[in-house]
């Protein structure tokens, strides 16, 4: 009888909408259906999935995914070579920037001109100025951190209000849209991916796409800042990460 897609979805680590969308496409049609019409996967379906989930690790987009998988003439080594290409000069793009942003990614804990009790009104127990040692210690000099300082040297209590009522907004909508299953490439999840870029530049420094990038992969890395995120959402920090990174290369 097959796979069923919810059971193609739990051996994948894939949504069944990401499947239902790859059926529709082409991509991946199931070989068979159940008496009641549902998609049934079998084997060979399993195969296919695999290689889409290979190149689609890579970064291929899934016109690429569907020609290297069905056009006898495509040469996959070219595809992969140029792909390694791609990934290299990325990954020394993001060591570039790994020093100058490993911890700079709320500076909301650098210098907030508060008193205690106004402190404690915006922020409660979540005490913002916590790393401001280790923060300058790594990042004193940096154009990040003085831009950072200057900004929120300026802000009000009604400012931080603001920025927090931003944050948790975003937060809801967020884990809003993955409750229903959406992929960090979902074009959903990109533009709120985009809006988090945004937010940063606006409240604190001048977010680049790279830089962005390389705080995408802090909020997996560095387990504090990763139990921020799982705080709002089971799964988000990564998932968050992976769609700072298909936003990245959609605007490109």
């Amino acid at each position: 009888m097959g796979y069923s897609v919810g059971q193609v979805a739990g051996f994948a680590g894939v949504t069944v909408r990401t499947l239902h969308h790859y059926d529709e496409i082409g991509l991946l049609s199931p070989g068979g259906r159940s008496q009641a019409g549902h998609r049934r996967y079998d084997d060979a379906d399993l195969d296919r999935l695999q290689r889409i989930l290979f190149y689609r690790e890579l970064g291929f987009p899934l016109d690429e995914v569907a020609a290297l998988l069905d056009d006898p003439e495509s040469d996959p080594r070219e595809h992969l070579r140029r792909q390694h290409a791609l990934l290299t000069d990325r990954i020394a793009r993001l060591q570039q920037m790994a020093e100058a942003v490993e911890h700079a990614m709320e500076a909301k804990k650098m210098g907030i001109n508060l008193t205690p009790e106004e402190k404690f009104e915006v922020f409660g127990n979540d005490d913002p100025e916590r790393y401001n040692e280790e923060a300058e210690q790594r990042f004193g000099g940096t154009w990040t951190y003085e831009q950072s300082q200057k900004r929120v040297a300026r802000y009000t209590k009604d400012d931080w209000k603001r920025q927090q009522a931003e944050t948790t907004a975003w937060g809801a909508r967020y884990a809003a849209l993955m409750a229903q299953g959406a992929a960090a490439d979902d074009e959903r999840a990109m533009d709120l991916a985009e809006e988090h870029r945004q937010h940063l530049t606006k409240w604190f420094f001048d977010c680049h796409y790279t830089i962005h990038e390389g705080l995408g992969e802090m909020y997996v890395a560095d387990k504090r800042f990763t139990a921020y995120y799982e705080k709002i959402r089971p799964g988000m920090a990564r998932h968050l990460r992976d769609a700072i990174t298909a936003n990245a290369v959609r605007k490109a």
